[in-house]
């Protein structure tokens, strides 16, 4: 068993998994993606002005970009458990790279949106397999808080993007932004080449991806933590998506100021990742779940409250009550996901990727969702009582779903039962 399916051998891993070096490429290869996207935000009514296009055109430049995220997670988690996680992540930076210099070689809009697509597609390999490359090279009570770790890093990088991406533009232009990313691009590829070696695990005889798929979705610990993880992240969406309404239509204050509070948040979120990181080496990550499903909790209720009473109108109580529940979904959504990729450690990858998609594609249709709520109503009462429901919901499947703490499944469980198969067969 242990030639089968064992990892890399301990004295291998461990300088890998104190390596800085391997931290920082976890985190610039999590974040290229997101931060590609951010950059082009700014930019997007230059490109419509240029273009001689509505802004709605430009804005497909975002719209499927997201879409190629989504896409690209559903594909790149179970091909880097099949080739390894190395050949996919220089495979995807070659693919963002060419995509980069045909966006910056694009003549109209529908070429640059083709292209921001393959982008996409290319650079989110990042980030489906940065959480696999966790899972191979840190135990099970550690992935959470390195997955905090770099989601932390990641957030700083995102808060930055915008007013990057805006400052390129209004000194060289919009097709200096994707000069820069084609840059970022390749020095991350060179970085992955030299610096970071190949983790993933060795596969069982007769693994394949049905199988993996097969095995994850009968697995009750599995399924429980990626509705939990998927859940939660609905919330951020659902208030993304009926933010904008509520603060710049109801409350008639300005879009900058709408971007000043919605910053309060991601700053929140922060926050509560590095919290994580802090108590994840003493806790267990059940325990580290329900802490964030109960700040989740209280702060989706006392926003509910503060809508009955007319209290939330300002933007101070409704951004301030979220801060608690963003906390609190930090907590959540890393020890989840760490839960999720550890059920079937050589298929982390498959794991990592189906999350991902699920997370991105449901994604997209709950910020419609939360449009619809903040665009057609007269006060925050609908907004704050879906993202009540989505926490209710995400609470649910860890009371109903996941295992009791002595049945779900640990290393040990893992081991004895890839033992019993390897038997069989």
């Amino acid at each position: 068993m242990h030639g089968m399916i064992s990892g890399p051998p301990e004295a291998a891993t461990k300088p890998i998994a104190t390596s800085r070096a391997v931290l920082l490429l976890l985190v610039v290869m999590t974040g290229i993606a997101p931060i590609s996207l951010y950059m082009l935000v700014p930019a997007l009514p230059v490109l419509a002005t240029n273009f001689g296009s509505d802004i709605s055109i430009a804005q497909m430049t975002v719209s499927l970009y997201m879409v190629g995220i989504a896409l690209s997670q559903l594909i790149m988690g179970p091909l880097s458990d099949r080739l390894g996680r190395r050949p996919v992540l220089l495979g995807g930076l070659a693919l963002m790279v060419a995509a980069s210099i045909g966006c910056i070689l694009a003549q109209n809009l529908p070429q640059l949106i083709a292209a921001r697509f393959f982008q996409a597609l290319g650079g989110a390999a990042g980030m489906v397999v940065s959480r696999a490359i966790i899972r191979d090279i840190y135990e099970r009570d550690r992935v959470a808080s390195m997955i905090s770790l770099v989601v932390a890093a990641l957030m700083i990088g995102q808060m930055v993007s915008p007013l990057t991406g805006g400052l390129i533009e209004t000194a060289f232009g919009w097709r200096a932004i994707f000069y820069a990313i084609t840059i970022g691009a390749i020095i991350v590829a060179v970085g992955i080449g030299v610096a970071l070696p190949e983790t993933r695990r060795t596969r069982a005889v007769g693994s394949s991806f049905r199988r993996d798929v097969g095995m994850l979705i009968t697995n009750r610990a599995f399924v429980g933590y990626v509705m939990c993880q998927v859940l939660a992240s609905q919330i951020i969406f659902t208030f993304a998506g009926g933010g904008p309404y509520i603060v710049v239509t109801q409350m008639g204050r300005s879009s900058a100021e709408y971007g000043a509070w919605f910053a309060t948040t991601g700053f929140a979120y922060l926050v509560g990742n590095l919290l994580c990181v802090r108590f994840a080496p003493r806790h267990s990550l059940e325990r580290l779940i329900w802490l964030g499903l109960g700040l989740q909790l209280c702060g989706s209720l006392l926003n509910l409250l503060w809508s009955v009473t007319g209290w939330n109108e300002a933007p101070s109580w409704l951004f301030g009550t979220q801060m608690i529940v963003m906390v609190g979904n930090a907590f959540v959504m890393a020890n989840s996901a760490a839960g999720a990729i550890s059920i079937r450690p050589e298929a982390a990858g498959t794991a990592s990727g189906a999350m991902g998609f699920l997370q991105q594609g449901i994604g997209a249709l709950m910020s419609q969702f939360g449009a619809y709520l903040g665009g057609h109503s007269a006060t925050t009462l609908p907004l704050t009582s879906a993202v009540l429901a989505i926490s209710l919901l995400c609470a649910c499947t860890m009371i109903f779903v996941v295992p009791r703490r002595e049945v779900v499944v640990s290393e040990e469980l893992i081991e004895q039962a890839e033992e019993e198969e390897t038997g069989m067969m």
